[in-house]
């Protein structure tokens, strides 16, 4: 035993001392760190700016403003009513608005919110009972802004904006436009809009722009015969009341299981990731001390078995290591954190918290990490170099990757077929199946039979990789067929 974790310490810090292994470990840690960052740089939150230009008598062009502010902050009151409900915060007015979750939040809701004052006055009240670990609430970025019409066009008619289309829309930041919205009388004395854009403009704001023009033509022929237009205004503000039940933020069918998937899911994929990278330092490791023959003095000091399990111990050792800090920065990243991050990795510790699962996590990613590293081992005492091992490594992976990122869609779509209990049962992808499918449930007796067949399937290639040492530890140059490798076998069998 003593030499095997000899062999085993050399192994580590061989591998400890390259600066790959550095990078790959800080890699994750880095990206937590800097995913707030680069989601703010790489998110366009900028609202489509517009100006409305209402030549026409009726009140289209001041219904359709109305509309687009209202739009505004129905988003906002929408977003703020999800984030009461979600940390329970409808003791801070219970009759607010924004603390209503029972029905569809109408237009008269918004004008309640908006004559309370808006947003500040709201947060002011949940700030007084909201708690210190509740993060703070993020308003959404308002899809729309009006601005005032540029001077040079206020004036011209709808072929001379045409003709000016190419400057029109040429301005930055302040000066930026993206719609332009004309409104004029048709010869029939129906409100004729014109919208002129810079790219194609959303279906939202088309539907915003066809009601209320539809709306205002409604009220004109209801005056036209009679009807006074406070009563056709509330003929047109008659809505339905729409009564609604859906699962608070997060505990809806959907939601949850895809929080429950989060973590087996990013062990899996870890455990995919470290044995991509400590795999292939294993593999040049091995090939180069073939090629340099201190493979030669190695094996007078140390049996080729006792060598085998001691590459395979420090191999095993560098990838739980840099697994373990990156599942430290994820931990620390829910527990000590707030934001997107940590609202989804808190309850999906929570999914994993039995002690049967931490059990079958703990038993699955080492059993599968070293029955993996056992490969790529094997792959390095067969090669003279790394051109030869790429030879072996890349089909080996990609009957490992392409099972595994069809299992990690499949786990996250909620599809359970027949083609995901099958890898579940084939040995190189069973580690990976049993992680992934951890969140969403697997039966007791699948998880305690691919758990046999795994350690069956993990001794057998331990055995033959001790042969497959013994064997060709000392056959550098010579050829590696199908013929020469059972030849090698039979040789360390006798």
């Amino acid at each position: 035993m003593n030499k095997i974790f000899l062999v085993a310490r050399r192994e580590f810090r061989h591998i400890a001392s390259m600066r790959s292994f550095w990078v790959s470990m800080l890699i994750l840690p880095a990206a937590l760190a800097l995913a707030p960052l680069f989601q703010k740089f790489l998110t366009d939150d900028d609202p489509n700016r517009i100006a409305l230009v209402d030549r026409d008598a009726s009140n289209a062009g001041e219904a359709i403003a109305q509309r687009i502010e209202g739009e505004n902050a129905l988003d906002e009151l929408v977003a703020l009513s999800r984030y009461v409900r979600r940390y329970e915060l409808e003791a801070a007015d219970p009759g607010a608005p924004w603390a209503v979750h029972d029905r569809a939040l109408t237009p008269a809701d918004v004008a309640a919110y908006r004559a309370a004052g808006g947003l500040d006055p709201a947060l002011e009240k949940i700030d007084a009972i909201r708690s210190d670990d509740v993060r703070d609430f993020e308003a959404p970025s308002a899809d729309y802004e009006l601005v005032e019409v540029p001077g040079t066009i206020a004036d011209l008619d709808a072929a001379a904006i045409e003709e000016q289309r190419d400057t029109l829309f040429e301005g930055e930041g302040d000066k930026a436009l993206d719609e332009l919205i004309l409104i004029e009388t048709s010869p029939e004395g129906m409100p004729l809009v014109q919208v002129f854009s810079k790219d194609r403009p959303r279906s939202a704001l088309l539907n915003i722009i066809r009601e209320e023009s539809a709306r205002a033509m409604r009220t004109a022929a209801l005056e036209a015969r009679g009807v006074a237009p406070a009563d056709s205004a509330a003929i047109e503000g008659l809505v339905p009341p729409i009564m609604i039940s859906t699962p608070a933020p997060g505990g809806g069918a959907r939601e949850s299981h895809v929080i429950r998937s989060i973590l087996p899911l990013a062990l899996a994929y870890m455990l995919l990731m470290s044995l991509l990278l400590s795999g292939n330092w294993a593999v040049q490791g091995a090939v180069e001390e073939r090629g340099s023959k201190l493979v030669e003095s190695v094996i007078a000091c140390v049996r080729p078995r006792d060598l085998m399990l001691g590459k395979l111990l420090g191999t095993a050792a560098i990838g739980l290591s840099m697994i373990l800090v990156w599942v430290l920065c994820a931990v620390a990243a829910a527990l000590f954190t707030k934001g997107v991050v940590s609202e989804f990795l808190r309850p999906a510790l929570d999914s994993i918290s039995s002690p049967g699962i931490i059990i079958a996590i703990i038993y699955f990613f080492v059993m599968g990490y070293i029955m993996l590293a056992t490969i790529f081992l094997a792959i390095g005492v067969l090669s003279d170099n790394m051109n030869e091992a790429q030879g072996f490594i890349m089909p080996i992976m990609m009957i490992i990757l392409l099972p595994v990122m069809y299992l990690l869609q499949a786990i996250v779509q909620d599809a359970v077929g027949v083609a995901l209990q099958v890898m579940t049962w084939f040995p190189p992808i069973t580690p990976f199946a049993v992680l992934a499918r951890l969140g969403a449930g697997i039966e007791t007796w699948e998880l305690i039979g691919t758990a046999i067949l795994l350690a069956a399937f993990t001794w057998l290639l331990l055995w033959l990789n001790g042969r497959l040492f013994q064997a060709s530890l000392l056959k550098s140059g010579q050829k590696s067929g199908l013929a020469q490798l059972v030849d090698r076998f039979r040789v360390a069998r006798d």
